[in-house]
């Protein structure tokens, strides 16, 4: 069975995601802690938890959804894992935060690759590896069937989509991605975005009007 916590980092009200195990195994995805007290908070979560990471993995390299790599990657001696095809973007995240007037700890390279197909395990569980480019060139997402939940990243939120107007971002390609990969799941399936609150597939379907046919 595993457990899901998150906690809303750095000034862009990114969602970090923390999966753990019945025997204390954790998943750390997108982490976005920006300042040394988030940071902390992360830290504290963990260990009141007894929770030892064992992965981190970014859905996407947006610059808010890796503020934490250089951190969580030195503290629990962990490598970055990514989609190949976000590299670019990785890369990119360094000029992006000064663009911004943000700055940032530039992010380790990521040392293995994530496949879509793939199954992650995490204790008795699986996650698997859907991809999702549209919002950036290689997002991707991961489902768990068993427990019925979906990490989504910037893909879908609550009566929303992901902005495609960055570097990589295009439209008809991320409507496509919700409808082939999130759309074919159990209504019942809660997304848990990168932004915002959580919804479900069902609600999408239904009220999201992004996906209208005017929007292609």
């Amino acid at each position: 069975m595993i457990r899901l916590h998150y906690f809303t980092f750095n000034p862009f009200q990114e969602n970090t995601y923390i999966l753990s195990a019945e025997d204390g195994s954790a998943i750390l995805i997108d982490p976005g802690c920006y300042t040394e007290e988030e940071e902390q908070d992360l830290v504290d979560f963990l260990k009141s938890e007894h929770l030892h990471p064992v992965r981190i993995i970014n859905t996407h390299c947006h610059l808010d959804h890796v503020f934490g790599n250089a951190f969580a990657a030195k503290k629990y001696n962990l490598p970055i894992e990514i989609h190949p095809g976000e590299q670019i973007v990785l890369d990119q995240a360094l000029s992006m935060s000064h663009l911004y007037g943000i700055p940032m700890t530039p992010s380790p390279q990521p040392e293995h690759t994530l496949l879509p197909g793939e199954d992650l395990p995490l204790g008795d569980s699986r996650l698997k590896i859907l991809f999702t480019p549209g919002h950036s060139p290689a997002s991707i997402s991961l489902y768990c069937r068993d427990q019925g939940f979906l990490i989504a990243g910037d893909v879908l939120f609550h009566e929303s989509i992901g902005r495609t107007d960055l570097p990589g971002g295009n439209l008809a390609t991320l409507l496509k991605s919700i409808r082939d990969e999130f759309f074919n799941l159990p209504d019942e399936t809660v997304v848990y975005p990168g932004h915002g609150p959580k919804t479900t597939i069902g609600h999408e379907r239904r009220n999201n009007p992004f996906l209208n046919s005017q929007y292609g």
